[in-house]
């Protein structure tokens, strides 16, 4: 199977075209997927032409040719469902090489689901529809009541917010109130759909105040001094290793990603008095094409074999008194 997107020619197209196109290896690690491969389940790739910031698909993952599970999944845990994946085909073998999801934020993913199921990037459009959806456990209990996903909603973990900051943190940044800070730049999540924003702005009132909030999300805004992303997940990150600004806000488990995988990025911790905490849900769609297959993908969510692998970025369960008539799941021993 060919990796969706164009793709870079590496041994295939000989060593002369490959330099032709490659990169320093410093600049090659910049810049997305990251993943060097893990994050395609599919079992046949062909053809590798993947040409870093001109021809890079990081957020779709898979065959498109009649797969048999399809997850539209918020993006802010691309890294994870790599690994989720390998286990999910490693106890549902009937399965392997037959997944195909999406990583956007998942506010665009409805949107996409309202149009169809369709997607255009570049001059690639196709159209894939989900077995299953998965994002901020409100999002997804929303959506249930409106008819675009089905019951049951499952809670299966959560997350907090962390600062991220480039190695050696250059714009000496010790805390939320240090981002309303004349001249600090800022590459932060996007209002208009991005959900963490919610959980953000709630941190930064308690920091600072609605005086932050405005800071960071108004005057900087209109000054140049935040960058607003459309993937969070992935630019934040990259808009940080290119010296694009001193810090960001994002979930945790993306800043122990990036630092796990070796990226020149640290974080600086959020006191829990200051903090936001989100829960992750899940729904099947409606008229799901294989309906079976997303209740098995329910059932691996709410499993010690997933949470195990959510705990490896820092998730955590959700816990019972958060979520009234939830089963929680307990956390697995530490190793």
């Amino acid at each position: 199977m060919l990796r969706l997107g164009t793709f870079v020619a590496r041994a295939a197209l000989g060593t002369a075209l490959a330099a032709a196109f490659a990169l320093p290896a410093a600049a090659e690690k910049l810049f997305p997927p990251w993943s060097n491969g893990r994050n395609d389940p599919a079992t046949y790739k062909g053809l590798e032409f993947t040409v870093d910031q001109v021809d890079d698909m990081a957020d779709f993952h898979g065959n498109l040719n009649d797969p048999k599970l399809v997850l539209f999944v918020g993006g802010n845990y691309f890294f994870a469902m790599a690994p989720l994946a390998a286990k999910f085909e490693e106890l549902h073998p009937e399965y392997k090489g037959r997944l195909f999801y999406v990583t956007i934020p998942p506010g665009l993913l409805v949107d996409a689901m309202k149009m169809h199921d369709t997607f255009t990037s570049g001059n690639l459009t196709f159209t894939v529809h989900p077995d299953l959806y998965a994002a901020g456990y409100a999002k997804v209990k929303d959506q249930v009541e409106m008819g675009l996903l089905t019951a049951p909603d499952v809670p299966y973990a959560t997350n907090d917010l962390t600062i991220m900051i480039p190695k050696g943190n250059p714009g000496h940044i010790a805390s939320l109130a240090d981002l309303g800070k004349p001249g600090v730049r800022l590459i932060m999540p996007n209002p208009k759909f991005e959900g963490v924003v919610k959980q953000i702005k709630a941190a930064l009132k308690k920091a600072g105040g609605d005086a932050l909030v405005t800071a960071v999300y108004d005057t900087k805004v209109q000054n140049g001094e935040t960058i607003l992303t459309h993937i969070h997940h992935r630019q934040t990150p990259l808009f940080l290793m290119q010296g694009k600004g001193v810090a960001g806000v994002t979930w945790r488990s993306e800043a122990l990603f990036q630092e796990q995988i070796g990226n020149p990025l640290a974080d600086v911790k959020i006191p829990d008095a200051d903090n936001s905490t989100a829960v992750y849900g899940a729904a099947a769609v409606k008229n799901a094409p294989h309906p079976e297959a997303a209740k098995l993908w329910l059932d691996f969510l709410a499993s010690h074999d997933a949470l195990a692998i959510f705990e490896t970025y820092g998730f955590k369960p959700p816990p019972a008194n958060a979520l009234p008539g939830a089963t929680p799941v307990a956390a697995s021993p530490s190793p």
